[in-house]
């Protein structure tokens, strides 16, 4: 029995590293026709070309890896059923169940090290990735939250700002609200907010306190002052959740909460994926195996189809729920976890039909 486990078990991790180095060069070679313009009209260095896809090779990995190991595993298991080597180990006495373990072993294999990547590889990988995109690819691309900018500054503190230029860290029409409880103490008002790296300067400044019965009102034309807040943390870049590693990024969360930031779901997606997408390895390595143990009268071909057509729709549930997270109400735990639960169903009964 140890022979079948060692054998479909590395039969199950080649054919996942044979898929990975057969689609990932294709994937360079894709990304670099687009992008070859835009680098040689920048004279971009060969270094800072070499570090991008050395990132975009983790990038694209950790992106796309369960698409991958569903195709491989159907191509390989298609093969052993072809071959009838799937009906000579279960005529030998071997229970659907135990052909399924050297899978289930793989499987654990390549979640473990997905989460590796997840945690610790890929935000570092997207790091690099997404800066040289945007220092390179993409100058003029707006990668900062710049208008209508509300933010919960500590517990007493909120601030707007209408618009703000991350270049020369100016804001415009700039509101600062403290309150004690519920009720607001006092208001600051200025038409101009300019960070000055130890003081922040506002332009045509209002204070206005509210007393029992009467307010009291400063005004002056241009006032320093020092507030808890930094602009570069006010306005994080779009993809700042997808280059922090676990720890970081649970503490950043907390962090946007707390400012009363409008893009938690976002960033909440990015935290849940780390988890889920280790347990969809489990779920797509059971739907490959239960479609493609069953020697077809098309082959191989019937069940590569299936797998794709398979893998696509999980790909667009995963991104189409990722999306309604980030911009709506929508709740970010079951967006991303939705797609596993309907799969994990399609996996329990395409399992119990194939192990009959």
């Amino acid at each position: 029995m140890k022979i079948l486990d060692w054998y479909i078990l590395k039969r199950y991790l080649f054919t996942f590293l044979m898929m990975l180095l057969l689609f990932i060069p294709i994937g360079i070679t894709v990304n670099l026709a687009e992008k070859i313009d835009k680098i040689l009209e920048q004279e971009v260095p060969f270094g800072a070309v070499a570090q991008y896809y050395l990132d975009f090779t983790i990038y694209f990995a950790n992106l796309l890896y369960p698409i991958f190991l569903f195709i491989s595993v159907i191509w390989f298991t298609s093969k052993l059923a072809n071959n009838t080597e799937i009906v000579a180990f279960l005529s030998s006495g071997v229970s659907f169940w135990r052909f399924l373990r050297p899978y289930m072993i793989g499987a654990t294999i390549i979640a473990g090290l997905a989460l590796i990547m997840g945690l610790y590889l890929a935000p570092n990988a997207s790091k690099g990735f997404n800066e040289f995109k945007y220092k390179y690819l993409k100058k003029n691309a707006q990668i900062t939250q710049t208008t209508n900018i509300y933010r919960q500054i500590n517990d007493n503190d909120y601030i707007y700002v209408s618009s703000f230029n991350p270049v020369t860290k100016r804001g415009s029409n700039f509101t600062l609200e403290h309150f004690e409880g519920n009720k607001m103490t006092y208001k600051i008002t200025a038409t101009s907010i300019v960070d000055q790296d130890s003081t922040y300067r506002l332009i045509n400044y209002t204070k206005r306190v509210f007393g029992a019965d009467n307010d009291i009102i400063e005004t002056s034309r241009r006032k320093d002052m020092e507030f808890e807040f930094d602009t570069d943390d006010l306005t994080p870049e779009e993809y700042i959740a997808e280059t922090l590693q676990y720890g970081d990024l649970i503490k950043f969360i907390e962090k946007e909460k707390g400012r009363g930031s409008s893009n938690i779901g976002r960033y909440e997606v990015v935290k849940y994926k780390k988890w889920s997408l280790p347990v969809s390895v489990f779920i797509l390595t059971i739907i490959a195996v239960s479609v493609s143990s069953i020697k077809r009268r098309g082959g191989m071909g019937i069940n590569l189809a299936f797998g794709i057509t398979v893998a696509m729709i999980f790909v667009f549930f995963d991104k189409v729920f990722g999306v309604m997270a980030a911009q709506s109400s929508f709740s970010p735990i079951v967006a991303v976890w939705l797609p596993n639960v309907v799969f994990g169903i399609l996996a329990a009964y395409l399992l119990f039909n194939a192990k009959r």
